[in-house]
């Protein structure tokens, strides 16, 4: 029988559904903004708008074109409209399999592959697969994996990490807050090469670091989306030392330079059973349903290895290493800490020793330096508070992107990073390294 909708009788105007949400509103204190790097990119757009020159090093989406054979399969199936399986098209797991097998040496299966509209997605489907867990978030961080924790309903812990452990979580660390803090499910989040750190684990501390969480039995989801942009070519995936407890989750936003396209996979090992990946396949099927059409058939070209993929990634890599190493050099001379990155684009700069002269200027804290870096220098830089560091740690992202990647691959790449820095088409990203240490002088 269904319940009455009869309402009492009252006096005045009933309150509007505008009125009932911000009755709701204003006792919510868990509300979800909008994400940083997202918000960087609009205001430096809006910026732009009003005639400033914007030195980009805010948002971080790949500088370089999509593969070209992939856009032209993209272009061949554009009309291609079918709902495909959930799962993803068994066509294209197969090849997403066979391409981390191959560039990780690690045993992805297609049958164990989840496609999905980005990695975003299926980041925020395996927290809320989970039962009851502890979200274990090293900081700093890529800034949705906490927003994404508290709206799957999961408590989220960070670990504090420091410049000189090179922004890392160690092994001592890991096992410390498992001891401290008794038995129970754990994930933790892992990000190598690092979002917003650009670094990655060495061998042996990463082999360490995999026997504390097999020990205290921790999931570990590693989000290995610049994986393939290790600047070395020497990716170590974490599952090769963890292979029955870790998911893995990648996509072709980054070395495919194709964020648009919205495709992300994930790894389900089969040690974790059946039951996780039905409960996966479930959310899928009630929220994203599949992924587009034309988008996996062009996603089968672009996993597929062949001579004409691995020269594009191993050009990207080698300019992104230059890049990086002449920018950290740059700033290390001056005094900011920078560490050389080990892939992808960012660096996590510590301006520290600037903290004095800041505060004698009203600034104090990393959300305050960007904004002043902005405004007066014309330079978007995400602060590191962003990231879930500490507000008053005077650190900062810094996304060298600001170029055209295109033209860029059209060229050899030197070297020497001074020789590479030459080439005409980095000119802005050398423009807004100078123009940051020429602000930071007159402070």
């Amino acid at each position: 029988m269904l319940a009455s909708t009869t309402s009492p009788d009252v006096s005045g105007p009933a309150p509007s559904a505008a009125d009932w949400l911000g009755r709701g509103y204003a006792d919510d204190h868990n509300a979800t903004a909008a994400s940083d790097t997202l918000l960087i990119n609009e205001q430096s757009r809006l910026l732009e708008t009003q005639g400033r020159r914007i030195i980009k090093f805010g948002f971080g989406q790949s500088p370089f074109p999509v593969f070209a054979p992939a856009v032209e399969t993209l272009a061949e199936h554009a009309a291609d409209k079918a709902y495909l399986p959930v799962q993803g098209m068994a066509a294209l797991r197969d090849e997403v399999a066979a391409f981390h097998r191959h560039m990780d040496g690690t045993d992805w299966r297609a049958e164990r592959v989840l496609v999905a509209p980005g990695s975003k997605l299926l980041l925020f489907a395996l927290m809320k697969a989970l039962p009851r867990s502890e979200v274990l978030i090293p900081a700093p961080a890529w800034v949705s994996y906490a927003p994404q924790a508290r709206l799957a309903g999961q408590p989220a812990v960070r670990l504090e990490t420091s410049f000189d452990n090179r922004w890392l979580i160690t092994p001592a660390q890991l096992d410390r807050h498992c001891r401290e803090h008794g038995p129970g499910l754990r994930l933790l989040i892992l990000n190598v090469p690092g979002n917003p750190t650009g670094l990655s684990y060495d061998p042996e501390m990463q082999r360490e670091l995999a026997a504390v969480a097999k020990r205290h039995g921790v999931l570990v989801l590693s989000d290995e989306i610049y994986g393939p942009l290790d600047h070395r070519g020497a990716h170590r995936s974490f599952a090769r030392d963890y292979p029955e407890g870790t998911l893995t989750t990648s996509g072709l936003s980054k070395w495919c330079g194709a964020g648009g396209w919205r495709l992300g996979v994930m790894n389900v090992p089969e040690a974790l059973g059946d039951e996780l990946l039905i409960r996966l396949l479930g959310i899928a099927s009630e929220t994203w349903s599949s992924v587009a059409s034309p988008v996996q058939a062009a996603a089968i070209t672009a996993y597929s290895v062949t001579l004409a993929l691995e020269m594009y990634l191993d050009a990207q890599r080698q300019w992104l290493s230059m890049i990086g190493q002449w920018c950290a050099q740059r700033l290390e001379a001056t005094g900011i800490r920078t560490h050389a990155p080990d892939g992808g684009f960012y660096l996590f700069p510590d301006f520290g020793a600037y903290r004095e002269a800041l505060r004698a200027r009203g600034i104090t804290t990393s959300a305050e330096l960007t904004a002043a870096l902005l405004e007066e220098a014309g330079i978007a830089l995400l602060p590191g508070s962003a990231f879930g560091c500490e507000p008053t740690q005077l650190t900062a992202r810094l996304a060298y992107v600001d170029f055209d990647g295109a033209a860029l691959l059209a060229r050899p790449c030197p070297d020497d990073p001074e020789a590479a820095m030459a080439a005409p088409e980095l000119a802005t990203v050398r423009h807004g390294i100078e123009a940051m240490l020429v602000w930071l002088s007159t402070v």
